[in-house]
């Protein structure tokens, strides 16, 4: 999701590749070792990735379309009046944050994978306006794509601090929800100043295209594992893998520990010592549900994101790393962090009754009373259609 864009230009041809995403146009031979050849396990990767690239486009596509979709059945259920807690706060913004890096999405991959092949360099394709889009795209989807993480980084840390001190009262309730609208804040406004240097590194550069010699539009070299690799790409890259990745990452592991320990610990102390009622057990069950629901939220992330942060380390600490491995993994990286962002709407149904309680009574009662409306305006006007008819009817024959 996080890309930025090079142009190469040395002893093996120009080539444009990507950074923190897959190469939408690949050299003619990306992941060399230093004496020009690939090695097996790079030529396996680079073979894996140019199949893949032919379809990623219209997969990502259809994965972003669907997240959308659900992720706005997700903001309008988590946002409703019974609906509003602390975490149900922060989950629709999550929602949000997840939308916004899928629209931008969509139209990058039809541009870029779909109209034109994703190892070409055309005028059209880069075109000055469409690199420019290119540029909006990085900058978005990294900051977006940052904030979701963070924000996973806060449901755990609240869903934690609750289950220590469970609210207790409406007045309690309304502070916890004013004090999760200030971490969203933060988180939103943290992010983007983090990325400051991501924004920075991004510069539209003129090119020739080698066949038609006319003017194309490419990002500058950002010469990542290599010797001569700029402080400010070096800085990104470490405030990047580290504040963005792996802290995080860090923090969802700790926090996801104390939340199954706390589950086993409550439970176990609940129907032991205690002995809850019938009504109790059915609330604590629900309690036990929403938590692994927001487990099974933060696991994803793990698996989605510290992988990735660990590349992103590699890359800047190996030479070569970076084009023999990070690239051709990148369209996988790509997919599979979308994926992420569109399945949550999943497990919110299939782990809490009472989101899917919510989702029926909105639009199911929504429907039926659209369609009692239709029917009660339909009868209504046949009704008046017929007594104006019989009233012309007895007017023509007087």
């Amino acid at each position: 999701m996080e890309q930025k864009k090079m142009i190469y230009s040395g002893e093996y041809g120009s080539c444009i590749r990507w950074w923190f995403s897959a190469a939408n146009l690949y050299c003619d031979t990306p992941g060399m070792t230093t004496n020009g050849t690939l090695s097996e396990s790079s030529q396996e990767l680079v073979s894996f990735a140019k199949i893949y690239a032919h379809y990623h486009g219209y997969i990502s596509i259809f994965v972003c379309l669907f997240g959308i979709v659900t992720n706005i059945f997700n903001i309008t259920v988590l946002t409703r009046k019974t609906m509003r807690t602390p975490v149900n706060h922060i989950l629709s913004w999550l929602a949000v944050s997840d939308v916004i890096t899928m629209v931008s999405y969509v139209p990058f991959a039809l541009h870029f994978y779909c109209m034109y092949p994703s190892g070409s360099k055309t005028v059209r394709k880069n075109s000055q306006s469409w690199m420019t889009f290119m540029i909006f795209h990085i900058n978005l989807t990294a900051t977006t794509h940052t904030i979701s993480i963070w924000l996973c980084v806060t449901l755990a840390i609240v869903r934690f601090l609750h289950m220590r001190s469970p609210t207790k009262g409406n007045a309690a309730r309304i502070r916890r929800i004013y004090q999760a609208k200030i971490m969203v804040f933060i988180v939103c406004i943290a992010s983007t100043l983090i990325l400051i240097p991501n924004y920075m590194s991004n510069q539209l550069l003129k090119d020739r295209d080698s066949e038609t010699n006319e003017t194309v539009f490419v990002l500058r070299d950002l010469k990542l594992g290599r010797n001569d690799t700029e402080p400010l790409v070096l800085v990104n890259v470490w405030v990047y893998a580290v504040v963005a990745k792996l802290v995080p990452c860090m923090l969802m592991a700790i926090f996801g520990s104390l939340l199954i320990y706390n589950i086993h610990v409550k439970i176990r102390h609940r129907r032991k010592i205690l002995q809850i009622s019938g009504s109790n057990s059915v609330r604590l069950s629900e309690h036990s549900r929403t938590t692994k629901m927001l487990l099974a939220v933060i696991v994803l992330f793990l698996l989605t994101e510290l992988p990735q942060g660990v590349l992103v380390v590699c890359s800047a600490c190996i030479e070569n790393f970076f084009d023999r491995v990070y690239i051709p993994l990148g369209d996988v990286m790509d997919i599979v962090a979308l994926v992420n962002n569109a399945v949550n709407f999943i497990l919110y149904c299939s782990m809490s009754s009472k989101f899917r309680q919510a989702l029926v009574h909105l639009y199911c009662s929504a429907l039926l009373r659209r369609r009692t409306h239709e029917n009660g305006y339909t009868l209504a006007n046949s009704a008046l259609s017929k007594t104006e008819g019989h009233s012309n009817n007895k007017g023509g024959h007087s």
